[in-house]
């Protein structure tokens, strides 16, 4: 089983905005005062195309779906929540917490991926958990170790214990739970997406243990992590509100390793924390401000990674 992928899905923009429905549990969402939709949107095009260019510099396949105006999607920039590709053909589909991030999912898009040459053998869809208010959105909540088959998940509105073990049992994954938490208006929240606070790579993992307040789960997911054989790389709360842990490793041209972020997520990083992660990967950032601000997402929420057969 392969952790990285050379091929990346990506959905352009037509509506970006800061979504109200998301921003009750997503405490990194601020509204950027006295800027015109329109111009947030053009912004985060902006961004988005600049981000395509230097992941397609660096020999990444990415597949560039574009929004539709049929519906009012303003977080569709973030697509790996409700969809994720697996090496058996497998696809799986995901609950949402805000209503209008249902609409984000649209056949389309496997399509577009057919016509590309890869192949959907099945389709696992836990939507209709949605009707239960239960949740898991995908591999923002779900950080998945492919090579050692486990699912590492902070718990959260958005993340459900037994969904995801349900997502485990139908996967073949061991599920590897704690909760996240971080500090708002002085009171310890849990931190919406695990994907914000950890990242894993094929040799390492960027993680905020101390985002981890139950010593017992903290010393759970390191014993799971250096068991795999993979180097710690702590970071603070801070970082992790700078983007820093929302990061993916993916393959570029002669399967080189890189591993993406923000640049904001990288001017956050101490030199021994670049010059750790130098030793397993290659690093490449793109500026991504108008995106993080509104959307509370940052590179690794952009890309959903595509893992499917080729025919």
């Amino acid at each position: 089983m392969q952790q990285t992928t050379n091929t990346i899905l990506m959905i352009r923009p037509i509506n970006f905005r800061m979504n109200e429905q998301t921003a009750v549990n997503n405490y990194y969402q601020e509204p950027i005062d006295g800027v015109l939709p329109e111009t947030i949107n053009t912004k985060a095009q902006k961004e988005f195309d600049a981000y395509v260019d230097k992941l397609r510099g660096i020999g990444v396949h990415v597949v560039v779906v574009n929004d539709t105006a049929e519906f009012d999607t303003p977080d569709s920039i973030f697509p790996n929540n409700w969809i994720s590709f697996h090496e058996n053909g497998n696809v799986g589909l995901y609950p949402m917490f805000a209503e209008n991030r249902r609409l984000e999912r649209r056949e389309d898009v496997l399509t577009e991926l057919e016509k590309e040459g890869f192949v959907i053998n099945h389709i696992v869809d836990y939507t209709s958990a949605e009707e239960e208010n239960v949740f898991l959105e995908g591999t923002g909540s779900v950080i998945l170790d492919r090579a050692n088959r486990k699912a590492y998940c902070a718990l959260s509105p958005r993340a459900d214990e037994d969904l995801l073990i349900e997502f485990c049992e139908d996967f073949e994954y061991t599920p590897v739970i704690f909760t996240a938490y971080q500090t708002v208006d002085n009171k310890r929240k849990a931190i919406y997406h695990t994907n914000v606070m950890m990242c894993l790579g094929e040799t390492f993992a960027v993680i905020c243990l101390a985002s981890i307040d139950d010593k017992k789960e903290r010393k759970n997911v390191i014993k799971h992590l250096k068991e795999n054989g993979k180097e710690i790389v702590d970071i603070s709360e801070e970082q992790v509100a700078n983007f820093a842990g929302n990061m993916l490793q993916v393959k570029g041209t002669d399967d080189v390793l890189y591993l993406i972020m923000s640049q904001s997520a990288y001017d956050s990083l101490t030199k021994s924390q670049i010059e750790k992660l130098e030793k397993h990967t290659k690093i490449l950032s793109s500026s991504l401000n108008t995106i993080e601000a509104c959307g509370g997402g940052s590179a690794r929420c952009m890309m959903a990674e595509v893992f499917l057969p080729k025919k």
